[in-house]
């Protein structure tokens, strides 16, 4: 028969402490004999890539496709 689950104001406050500020990702909590023995945090970053293809093709506004990858004329 499973140990009733300890939590106390400790793991909550480390709990909350890893959610705060999370946008995208996952917390999961291992147990063991009805104690939380472990918490792991993964946290995803997103990114607009038409953002990024915005500004990369601003920065390179006037060059050639050769210059604009670094390829010199010489």
């Amino acid at each position: 028969m499973a140990k009733p689950l300890k939590v106390d104001e400790v793991w909550l406050e480390r709990i909350a402490d890893l959610l705060n500020e999370m946008e995208f990702g996952s917390v999961s909590i291992v147990v063991h004999e009805g104690q939380i023995v472990q918490i792991e945090r993964t946290e995803r970053k997103r990114y607009d890539n038409k953002a990024a293809a915005r500004t990369s093709s601003a920065g390179n506004a006037g060059k050639t496709s050769a210059e604009s990858r670094g390829v010199s004329k010489a």
